[in-house]
């Protein structure tokens, strides 16, 4: 083939793209301009957002909602595209579940369902419970542990041994639980400390048992856990051995003085004595004098 006639294909094929581009060039200005003149408007999508504040149990109102041009096709999953879908109607309200912020995209796992009320039993998830227990300031982290946070259940309890005598021991009964709500509160948002009487906690059934028994065999306090922590602990239970010093301490001394070998026990413990180092003796002292309406001080030397 001669090299004319494949320059002649060439400028051919490059003819033809051309050719296909502006033409689709020019299609899509004749729609542009068909649908100005009819007066229809190009689809637009938009998303529900929020326009103030709302938290746990308010009703889902229209003048609370705003909605905002999105330009993806890719939306958030439970959004939705109109006010009128969230609102619903008079007769089946819908309320606020979480606490939702301005500008914050409305998503059907933060509201309830229509005509479904805003009460903790929707809040939980599937097959969990929830139980409340009775904190003071101190056994409630000083009201810092707020609905959403994760804390530890610690328990102390009096254990009667064989030999008659009693032991106390801390364990730890639970693990990262979830706070659903303090008394009556379940904001999350709601960051400010407050002494709180009862603390509300989402867990399995068998979680529920024994926070039901702990708390009727000992006293139930909380440990505030890191906001990113999510690991279980290896832990142990701590006794007052572990203290260090008084009675007991005493007595697993002489327990473990027993069981040490003789040469151990022949050790013997000089006691230096220790003079008593006598104050300083001041060279001088201060004399105050009080001369009509002020006081004047004189240092006044010591004879030696």
């Amino acid at each position: 083939m001669r090299s004319s006639t494949i320059l002649s294909l060439v400028i051919a094929f490059v003819l033809a793209a051309a050719a296909v581009f502006g033409m689709r060039a020019y299609l899509s200005d004749q729609k542009a301009k068909l649908l100005a003149m009819s007066g229809v408007k190009a689809e637009e999508r938009t998303l529900v957002v929020a326009a103030t504040p709302m938290r746990f149990g308010d009703r889902i109102r229209s003048e609370n909602l705003r909605a905002i041009p999105w330009p993806s096709n890719e939306t958030p999953a439970g959004s939705f595209v109109s006010i009128e879908m969230v609102v619903g109607n008079d007769a089946q309200p819908r309320y606020a579940m979480a606490a939702i912020d301005p500008g914050e995209p409305v998503l059907s796992s933060k509201i309830t369902g229509t005509g479904e009320r805003a009460t903790l039993s929707a809040a939980l998830d599937q097959g969990m419970k929830a139980v409340s227990i009775r904190v003071n300031d101190v056994l409630g982290v000083a009201g810092f542990v707020r609905p959403s946070d994760r804390v530890d259940v610690l328990l102390t309890r009096v254990v009667r041994g064989q030999a008659g005598n009693d032991q106390t021991f801390v364990d730890v009964l639970l693990q990262g639980v979830k706070v659903l709500a303090v008394d009556q509160t379940a904001d999350e948002r709601k960051d400010e400390p407050s002494v709180v009487k009862t603390v509300t906690f989402e867990v399995t059934t068998d979680e529920a048992q024994r926070l039901t028994l702990g708390s009727s065999v000992g006293t139930l306090s909380l440990a505030l856990r890191n906001v990113a922590s999510s690991s279980v602990e290896q832990t142990r239970p701590i006794t007052v051995a572990d203290l260090g010093g008084g009675a007991m301490a005493t007595e697993l001394g002489k327990d473990l003085e027993k069981q040490l070998p003789e040469p151990a026990k022949q050790v013997q413990i000089v006691e230096q004595k220790v003079e008593p180092v006598l104050p300083v003796e001041p060279k001088w002292v201060t004399v105050g004098v009080w001369n009509t309406t002020k006081r004047e001080e004189h240092r006044v030397g010591l004879v030696q």
